[in-house]
């Protein structure tokens, strides 16, 4: 996990080095003052002993002048060591945000079923910011206490070992605290990311359908739905916080307790009641020895908190960044798509590889480039997840997909998905323009290119109405124009692509009958090279197709064109018999 991690820091090792670097010097000089102190005290000392003894002035100035280069020199590298920490931290969590979705560009359809939006979203914001925080506690605070502690307990071994064991008990009594509080406190943070996950899911879901929210009078039910999500995540944090604020009493506690410890030992050591080497000028120093010790503790103490509250955020990281995708890319890739033809061959599939039941079962057919194809069949009879083989967006269980003649596990992915277009059911539009948004498609269009496919996808009338034409402001999601000037544009944006194929996923059902049949004139006129394949739910949208499939259960139970399935297909004349009795009516 930690390897993974780290592969982010990239260009930010420099500061990453060299802030543990820093911060050493640093604790060198903390160690430093107080032995110079000792020297200082030990003049005044002579001087208290022997009223004939004369004070050295130069030598206590050349002591002063010392301890305050020491303090100088340490404040350097605590501001150098703070700027490279931050430069350090905020360029791997920049690196880290980068690379997550980097990666999750890469994912396939399948990949994508693993994570909710919601779920991407806390992971790229929240848990990187967690640890974040706590690479720089890290390479600051964890480099700099430890090295203080040892240092200290070093300098303490000098004038007495047995004060030198009075710190090291008390170091181990604060770890096992530390220890403690982290074994339990790590569970509730993990599950309170979840929670977090479903507080975005919630607030995601209620913006985006705001209207839908206030339509149906369901302003109530959400606020309700809100504070429930609120309310999980505010009890997993407090129980985490419990546990956190406990241990820092305890550290206190403990710290006390030795300082006690060592001034009352030490005092004795030198009224000579108990035996030891502690003079007067030693327990002043002992004293500032045992904070930086178990200051370094508590600093220890605070890393380990940050650690144990990013340690669930790191394991979700490294979910996003581990997970690859299911598309393997070939070894040696085609460039070139030549044709619009569509060859299935005994296709399977199913969207898990453990599933018991396939969603698509033997299917063989083939479509000459060129072809209209319609593709009717019942709800969840498997359109979509067939024309999702096309542009491998999923690749089959069992069975070949070719595009062209190619096997599309051969193509270049780019190569392949610039060629076979596709409208999707859920038609998305982005903040911008009507301009931006037709160029999704081909980046490079001219202005005659927009029009162009404005006019096949019978956009162009509706465009031209609308305040500033084609620099008109769509807003978030395209909220500014309707359902069915909104499939139009869809049409148009890949239409724009130039493909070989094109798949129309019942992207005409809010549009009326007189439109539809518009732009399937226009697709035959302008585009009569291009295979088009239009799944419906109206037999009117297909009814002129040069074939027509009839799904049933992931399986084909008819081919043919209109009037052949009327004579031959069951499923398909009732479809027929009802729209046409339902129109009739």
């Amino acid at each position: 996990m930690i390897k993974t991690l780290l592969k982010s820091v990239r260009e930010y090792k420099l500061p990453s080095i060299l802030c543990p670097i820093v911060m050493v010097g640093e604790a060198a000089m903390e160690i430093m003052i107080p032995y110079i102190m000792t020297f200082i005290i030990g003049e005044l000392e002579s001087l208290s002993g022997d009223a004939s003894y004369a004070i050295d002035v130069t030598k206590i100035i050349l002591y002063f002048v010392a301890m305050v280069v020491c303090a100088l020199f340490a404040l350097f590298c605590g501001v150098v060591g703070g700027k490279l920490s931050a430069k350090a931290s905020c360029g791997f969590a920049h690196n880290l945000r980068e690379d997550m979705y980097n990666n999750i560009q890469t994912y396939s359809f399948a990949n994508i079923d693993n994570f909710s939006t919601s779920s991407l979203i806390t992971r790229i914001t929240t848990d990187v910011t967690n640890v974040q925080n706590a690479y720089q506690m890290c390479i600051r605070m964890l480099v700099r206490a430890p090295i203080l502690f040892v240092a200290s307990i070093v300098m303490t071994c000098l004038i007495e070992w047995k004060m030198a064991l009075i710190f090291v008990g008390g170091a181990i009594v604060l770890g096992l605290i530390v220890f403690v509080c982290m074994f339990k406190v790590i569970p509730h943070f993990k599950t309170m990311f979840k929670k977090y996950d479903n507080l975005n899911s919630v607030v995601q879901e209620d913006l985006t359908a705001i209207r839908v929210v206030k339509s149906y009078v369901r302003e109530d039910k959400e606020i309700e739905k809100m504070k429930y999500a609120t309310e999980e995540v505010y009890k997993y944090s407090v129980k985490a916080e419990k546990i956190l604020t406990f241990m820092m009493p305890c550290v206190s506690i403990v710290m006390y307790a030795v300082i006690i410890i060592i001034w009352s030992l030490g005092s004795n050591m030198v009224l000579g009641t108990v035996v030891g080497n502690v003079s007067a000028k030693d327990l002043q120093t002992l004293n500032i020895y045992a904070m930086q010790i178990l200051s370094g503790v508590m600093m220890v103490a605070m890393c380990l908190n940050f650690i144990s509250l990013s340690r669930g955020s790191m394991e979700r990281i490294c979910e996003v960044l581990n997970e690859k995708t299911t598309l393997p890319k070939p070894e040696a890739p085609v460039y070139e798509v030549k044709d619009g033809s569509i060859e299935f061959e005994n296709v399977d599939f199913a969207y898990s590889q453990k599933a018991d039941v396939s969603v698509l079962s033997n299917l063989n057919f083939t479509i000459n480039s060129g072809e209209t194809v319609g593709i009717i069949g019942a709800t969840g009879s498997g359109k979509t997840s067939l024309v999702s083989l096309i542009p491998r967006l999923y690749d089959t269980t069992q069975g070949t997909v070719k595009v062209g003649g190619v096997d599309v596990k051969n193509y270049d992915m780019n190569t392949l998905r610039n060629k076979v277009a596709m409208v999707l059911q859920k038609n998305v539009l982005f903040s911008g323009t009507v301009a931006e948004n037709l160029r999704w498609g081909d980046e490079n269009a001219t202005d005659e290119d927009l029009r162009f496919a404005a006019r096949q996808a019978c956009a162009e009338e509706f465009i031209d109405a609308l305040p500033g034409g084609y620099n008109y402001d769509l807003g978030q999601g395209g909220v500014n124009v309707s359902g069915g000037q909104k499939q139009r544009l869809c049409i148009a944006r890949a239409l724009l692509k130039k493909p070989n194929v094109i798949i129309f996923d019942d992207s005409t059902s809010a549009v009326d009958t007189k439109t539809d049949a518009q732009i399937r004139d226009a697709l035959r006129k302008y585009a009569p090279d291009i295979t088009k394949i239009i799944i419906a739910q109206r037999i009117a949208s297909v009814e002129d197709a040069d074939k027509i499939i009839v799904l049933d259960d992931g399986e084909i139970s008819g081919i043919g064109t209109h009037s052949e399935l009327m004579k031959t297909n069951e499923i398909y004349r009732e479809v027929y018999e009802s729209q046409v009795k339902g129109g009739e009516e």
